[in-house]
């Protein structure tokens, strides 16, 4: 196991009836502005119950975020903010809303000290961020595990890019799995996909002996696989949204992935399908990943083996673990009604090269947890997905 530091300083409220919980949470004199998306939340009772309980607060609102949150629209919020002297910040949404208030956070002060610079530099050139409005969040898409850490990723015109700082973690979540019973099939199956190849993007590497990480990851695997192929026809069993809301939170708040090498080629590939062909976040993981596997099972071939007999209950010969392996991943996946290749979006061989320019621009050209992964074999991973 390799070296490292861990840190979380999220306060989690899980279970149903926690919003209440806010109140706990923002100091009584703080001036709150409530962000969300496209107003589903007015719709499913989550806005009455934040409603409610910030009745004793000043607070405001700002909606309009959307699923894959835009820096110009995050932008208009910083008006909000300073004509009202916001000072606290809650979002109350799925992931997007979230990496969208953690910008607005991080930009709020950047703006104030660095008045010619624009905060699209946070991004692009990797600021370190000095101080942020403090914030917490509501989840009522779990998917991206954005309610328990630092990260976030926003996009500008066709650029999907990733920050995080140590200013940006949410004070507090709340997690009432309640809030997730409206969701649509897709963006059920979305949370599930994203959660798993989260975690797989920190476990399907190689060896280190870090036995704990490894066990964690191939609980939460085993979960998704367990409660994703049951949750799509049991919608309203909260035991299933419950299990599955903490195992995307766990997929991603950091304990999985300390002490281990990390992948992260998936979502790279993926942000640039998203960010020049609007599709899915989690849909391009579904695309992405299968091939990955495929193309780098040599350099995975432990791992791989380990995850087909740990996870999936494979026997036989090692390379028919590995090939079942994949090949049940890939069930899975249909399964959860997400595309697993190219074609399936309606991408084909001339839709590549547009990709690999977008991931040379961005200097995504040493990816994996080998960083051997250069342009010329996201080719190679890209054409496996056709």
């Amino acid at each position: 196991m390799n070296n490292f530091t861990f840190y979380n300083p999220t306060r989690i409220h899980f279970g149903v009836g926690q919003i209440e919980k806010i109140k706990s949470e923002i100091p009584a004199n703080a001036r709150v502005l409530v962000i969300y998306g496209g107003g589903s939340i007015k719709s499913n009772g989550v806005y009455e119950q934040v409603s409610s309980t910030l009745a004793e607060y000043k607070w405001f609102e700002f909606s309009g975020i959307e699923p894959n949150p835009l820096y110009d629209t995050a932008m208009k919020a910083l008006d909000v903010i300073k004509h009202h002297n916001i000072d606290y910040l809650l979002a109350v949404g799925g992931g997007s809303v979230i990496d969208a208030t953690k910008f607005i956070a991080a930009a709020a002060l950047f703006v104030e000290e660095n008045h010619n610079n624009d905060p699209w530099d946070i991004l692009t050139q990797q600021l370190k961020i000095k101080a942020a409005l403090p914030f917490g969040t509501v989840l009522t898409l779990p998917a991206t595990g954005s309610e328990s850490n630092s990260g976030s990723v926003m996009t500008r015109d066709d650029n999907k890019l990733f920050f995080g700082s140590v200013h940006t973690y949410p004070q507090f979540s709340i997690l009432d799995p309640q809030t997730t019973l409206s969701l649509s099939n897709r963006q059920i199956s979305n949370g599930v996909i994203d959660a798993f190849v989260h975690t797989v993007e920190q476990y399907l590497t190689y060896p280190v002996n870090a036995k704990i990480q490894d066990r964690f990851a191939e609980g939460i695997l085993q979960t998704l696989i367990e409660e994703g192929s049951c949750v799509l026809n049991d919608q309203n069993n909260l035991e299933i949204r419950a299990n599955i809301m903490w195992s995307a939170t766990m997929a991603l708040n950091g304990l999985i992935g300390v002490g281990v090498p990390q992948d992260w080629a998936t979502h790279m590939i993926g942000h640039e399908l998203t960010a020049l062909h609007g599709i899915d976040h989690a849909r391009t993981l579904s695309i992405v990943f299968p091939a990955v596997m495929k193309i780098k099972r040599k350099q995975k071939r432990e791992k791989l083996i380990q995850y087909g007999q740990r996870v999936w209950n494979l026997c036989g010969t090692d390379d028919e673990i590995i090939n079942q392996a994949i090949d049940k991943t890939v069930e899975f996946f249909q399964t959860m009604q997400v595309p697993t290749s190219l074609s399936d979006v309606n991408l084909g061989a001339s839709d590549i090269d547009a990709i690999l320019a977008k991931l040379k621009q961005h200097q995504m050209i040493a990816l994996g947890e080998h960083r051997d992964i250069d342009l010329v074999v996201s080719r190679e991973i890209l054409e496996k997905a056709l």
